[in-house]
């Protein structure tokens, strides 16, 4: 079965800032210290990587292993072992003493911190689709104690549920946060009850297809999560999926054909003994493991291919049925059921080269062995005599010649097929000029905007300052957003390199404490975002010096609680330069021509900061370009299409002041999409350029 490789996107407390073609996110970066270099792995169509775990009969690791020691082989023929490396970690324990780990506070930290050798990096997917609410709350102690006791201080873990994206995961060395997370875990199997928008479109199908989308759902979420984890790190990583296992397929007393309304409609509900010895019940159920392993192969192949190991969770322990006694499934079918479910827990991790910890209450053991599988291995990698191009499996035999250890390693993988190998061969494509790569990359919300979107312009202001002008407005919630507080205003503190203030105070309802004497905030209807956003955007403008420019930025909700905040230095431009420059340019959304009408003669109203428009809306771009003294040079606009070729010219007219010009860009027209409007001025002072990026929708 296909599934879509979308995620479904959850929200939560987090802040973006773009400032044209770049966003703040986080505090500002430095180069990370120096440290040893990463190992280099070969890498090629048939470089095959291995993880080799040899322990003693107690389970403690062996590290004293050479190359030597290990046999290879494929299908059974021998290979040459061309990397070999011993991979021995212990979180940190020893350094932390005297080198606190560093804090992961951007992504830049996040992909920094995970890439190095040294660091162990876990992510633990919480399945509540899958996961039964009692079962849920037993095991929310031993994945604390998880966290809390057997990871290190450099240690990095991530904490995901199905209906989030990889971009809400941030790696973390927070575990007290992860504690608290996972204290919330709360398991909703079989349970239909819709919880967002998403769920309810859903919610009056049949029971049988709502379980095949939520293990769309799951499964798609954790293939991204192993692509995610993948990403940051070269070597062994360990995802622990919190699950009660995977089926297509439910027994007839649970198959009603409305989901939300269990038992209305469903003749077989009270029968316990409904698809017994039925040989169409035996057909679907054969067929449901058929698609379900295609699924799992999927997943586990991509966790092959990412080096992350599998640990599956079975958060019921000793499980001794599938089914509650008020469903009224009989003990032949709930075995079954049983059985299958806790298979496709062994089949994920026994492909990964993790482990299943099924039928043992005692959880705690079987994530101590966790620990000890991250924190001593053996990377392997050989280059493939097969060069198999068949998409085929091939089994893979690790074979160490000292006595009385025990090896574990992958089983083998899944080879690509003659069509993905000539796709991976053939040469690139061309790569976008950097310019237009920005302006298309700034169309989406950086990772961790997930709370409110802003923008930030600058324009030229009185004696040789740059206005700066701040805009922020809400992210609309998407569907899993499990936030209860709404983001009502925001607390800007701006501060120059001397530490002087160039403002201090809250947007809206300012309350001023800068030096400079032009301030302004509105928060206008005019260019809002219509009815995706909660609320019109809101804005502040300040003067500054040219040069680096603190900012603080504190969210805070209608609770007047504090929903997140993040610290970035920016670089304000002098626009006062005898070259020819251009000021920030700003979008403007009309739903109506009058609106646009009101918009082109209103040099008051606030621009949007979101960049993805329909077809139906009405765009205007406003540009401040500036000549030497107090010259205006001549603007002239183009849209390009994604790939930077122009399509059409645009016209160019006056604005609403001497320096401003207006750009009406047309979206009727235009098929969904992304696109790039450039604009060009050009004077005594030379040609200044600056890309706008935006998408088009249905």
């Amino acid at each position: 079965m296909k599934r879509s490789s979308r995620d479904f996107a959850v929200s939560s407390l987090i802040l973006l800032v773009s400032f044209g073609a770049f966003a703040i996110r986080g505090d500002a970066q430095q180069p990370p210290p120096a440290q040893q270099p990463p190992p280099v792995f070969k890498t090629g169509i048939n470089f095959v990587r291995v993880d080799v775990i040899v322990s003693d009969k107690q389970g403690n690791p062996v590290d004293n292993l050479q190359e030597t020691d290990f046999d290879v082989s494929e299908d059974g023929k021998p290979q040459k072992i061309d990397t070999f490396k011993l991979v021995k970690l212990d979180g940190g324990t020893v350094e932390a003493s005297q080198h606190p780990p560093r804090a992961i506070r951007t992504d830049f930290d996040e992909e920094a911190e995970a890439a190095r050798d040294d660091v162990r990096l876990f992510a633990i997917f919480l399945d509540d689709y899958h996961v039964r609410r009692g079962s849920s709350l037993a095991v929310r102690a031993p994945l604390a104690r998880f966290v809390e006791r057997q990871l290190g201080p450099t240690d990095m873990v991530g904490l995901m549920y199905p209906l989030e994206t990889t971009s809400s995961v941030r790696m973390t060395r927070n575990h007290d946060a992860i504690m608290k997370g996972v204290q919330q875990f709360q398991g909703r199997k079989f349970e239909y009850t819709p919880r967002n928008e998403f769920e309810e479109k859903y919610a009056n199908y049949p029971a049988e297809i709502v379980e095949q989308i939520r293990n769309q759902v799951s499964l798609s979420a954790i293939r991204s999560l192993i692509v995610h984890m993948g990403a940051l790190k070269e070597g062994r990583k360990a995802l622990i999926l919190v699950s009660e296992g995977y089926t297509n397929i439910l027994p007839p007393q649970m198959r009603d054909p409305i989901a939300s309304m269990p038992g209305y409609g469903n003749p077989n509900r009270g029968n316990p003994m409904a698809g017994v010895n039925d040989p169409n019940e035996d057909r679907a159920k054969f067929l449901n493991q058929v698609d379900i392993n295609n699924d799992l192969r999927e997943i586990y192949s991509y966790a092959n291919r990412n080096n992350v190991a599998i640990y599956a969770v079975d958060p019921r322990g000793l499980a001794t049925n599938e089914f509650d006694i008020n469903e009224n499934v009989g003990l032949q079918t709930d075995s079954q059921y049983l059985n299958a479910s806790l298979d496709t827990l062994r089949v994920l991790a026994d492909n990964s080269d993790g482990r299943a910890i099924v039928n043992r209450n005692d959880i705690d053991t079987g994530m101590k062995q966790i620990m000890r599988d991250s924190s001593a291995y053996y990377l392997i990698g050989y280059n493939s005599s097969q060069t198999p191009s068949d998409g085929k499996f091939h089994e893979i035999k690790v074979r160490v010649k000292r006595s009385g250890v025990q090896v574990r390693a992958r089983k083998g993988y899944w080879a690509l097929t003659a069509e993905e190998t000539t796709r991976a061969l053939a040469p690139p494509t061309p790569a976008l000029p950097k310019p237009v790569e920005q302006a298309v990359a700034s169309i989406e919300p950086p990772s961790r905007a997930r709370v409110i979107r802003t923008w930030i312009g600058t324009s030229r202001a009185e004696n040789g300052k740059t206005r700066v002008t701040f805009v922020w407005e809400p992210v609309p919630k998407a569907p899993g957003d499990r936030r209860t507080d709404e983001p009502s205003r925001v607390a800007l503190m701006a501060l120059g390199d001397n530490g002087a203030a160039y403002f201090r105070g809250r947007v809206p309802d300012v309350a001023l404490a800068g030096t400079t004497p032009s301030v302004g905030t509105n928060a206008a209807a005019a260019g809002t975002t219509g009815a995706a956003a909660p609320r019109a955007p809101s804005r502040v403008t300040f003067e500054a010096q040219p040069g680096k420019v603190q900012l603080r930025v504190s969210v805070e909700g209608s609770s007047a609680q504090v929903l997140d905040s993040e610290t970035r230095e920016i670089s304000v431009p002098d626009l006062t330069a005898p070259q020819t420059s251009l000021g920030t340019a700003e979008v403007f959304r009309a739903r109506t021509v009058r609106e646009q009408q009101q918009l082109k003669s209103d040099a008051d109203a606030v621009p949007v900061a979101a960049r993805e428009f329909s077809r139906t809306d009405r765009l205007l771009i406003r540009v401040p370009a500036y000549g030497p003294g107090n010259t205006t040079p001549t603007v002239a606009a183009k849209l390009l299409n994604r790939a930077g070729q122009p399509m059409s010219d645009l016209t160019v007219s006056a604005g609403t002041s001497q320096f401003v010009r207006q750009v009406e860009v047309p979206l009727a027209a235009l098929a969904p999409g992304d696109y790039v409007l450039e604009i060009t001025a050009t004077g005594e002072g030379g040609e200044a350029k600056q890309l706008v990026g935006f998408r088009v929708t249905g």
